[in-house]
């Protein structure tokens, strides 16, 4: 099982290296080419997600992500340090006055990660939020 770790700064500019890179593990790991859209567009709503939150509460620490293959998945978690609220929801900005604003839109990247991704998991702790999806792997018979 290879994994892939990318932590980068939570700016919007980052978002579209980590797509790139999880576009590239994704093909190298098997995922279909038909696929790969969808694989990119995940992973640029979770991420931009992420970079919102940790740009919302003024943290300084990086966005995580992980791209594990293995024979039969190929798997991707994003991971944010946003303070997590009732229910494990996250919340827009402290004391900005958009709250709901920035709920919404949260709201919103999660929906179009369901629509594009069969298998994912949205989990909250302590820590901060994961988001955990998952693709099927078709791995080139050796010549």
């Amino acid at each position: 099982m290879a994994t892939v770790e990318l932590r980068f700064s939570a700016l919007p500019e980052h978002v579209r290296t980590a797509r790139l890179v999880a576009a590239a593990v994704a093909r190298r790991a098997g995922v279909d080419d038909a696929v790969l859209d969808e694989v990119r567009l995940a992973v640029g709503e979770a991420c931009s997600r992420a970079v919102g939150l940790h740009l919302g509460h003024g943290l300084d620490t990086p966005v995580r992500v992980a791209l594990t293959e293995d024979e039969k998945a190929f798997r991707i978690e994003v991971g944010d340090d946003a303070p997590q609220g009732p229910l494990g929801a996250a919340h827009g900005s402290p004391g900005s006055g958009d709250g709901a604003e920035a709920d919404d839109e949260v709201d919103m990247g999660l929906a179009v990660i369901s629509g594009l991704v069969d298998d994912v998991e949205v989990t909250a702790d302590e820590r901060g939020g994961l988001i955990r999806m998952s693709w099927p792997t078709n791995p080139e018979p050796l010549a």
